[in-house]
C-alpha cells in the first residue's frame, strides 16, 4: 500500500486575502482556484519546489469554523515549513513584514524559526541538516 498526505485544510476568513499572503508574502504558487458554488472555492497553494503535501485554503462558512481561524490547534505550532536556505526566507518573512514568534537559532536538528500567518497560525520553518533532508 502507497499513501501520503496531499492536502491540509487550512481555515481562512477569505480566499483573496489568504492567497496574497501566501503567494506574495510566503511566495508559494496558488496551484488551483475553481469555483465551485456561488460563495465556494477549491483553493490549493503550495510551497514553492515542493513535491509533498499542499494548503487547501478552505474559507469557513459559519460561526463556528470563524471562531477556529488561526487557533486550528489550540495555541501550538500548526505548520512545519522546511526550508533550503532558513537566512534568505527569513530576509524575506522580514521584507514582508510577517510576524516573528521567534528568531531563527541553531537546533540539533537545524536551523529554526517560528513565524504567524496572516491569521495567527504559527508555524515553525526549518532548514534541517543535511541527514534529515
Amino acid at each position: 500500500m502507497k499513501q501520503r498526505i496531499a492536502l491540509i485544510s487550512l481555515l481562512v476568513s477569505d480566499y483573496d486575502d489568504a492567497i496574497h499572503f501566501y503567494t506574495d508574502k510566503l511566495n508559494f504558487t496558488l496551484s488551483e482556484d475553481t469555483q465551485l458554488t456561488e460563495t465556494k472555492r477549491w483553493v490549493v497553494v503550495t510551497p514553492q519546489g515542493s513535491e509533498g503535501c499542499s494548503l487547501l485554503l478552505a474559507q469557513a462558512s459559519d460561526n463556528e469554523q470563524r471562531s477556529f481561524i488561526g487557533n486550528q490547534t489550540g495555541g501550538r505550532v500548526f505548520l512545519f515549513l522546511y526550508t533550503d536556505n532558513l537566512d534568505r526566507d527569513y530576509m524575506n518573512l522580514l521584507k514582508n513584514e510577517v510576524k516573528i514568534i521567534r528568531e531563527p537559532s541553531n537546533e540539533p536538528y537545524g536551523k529554526v524559526l517560528v513565524f504567524a500567518d496572516l491569521y495567527g497560525n504559527q508555524w515553525d520553518m526549518i532548514e534541517p541538516i543535511e541527514s534529515t533532508k
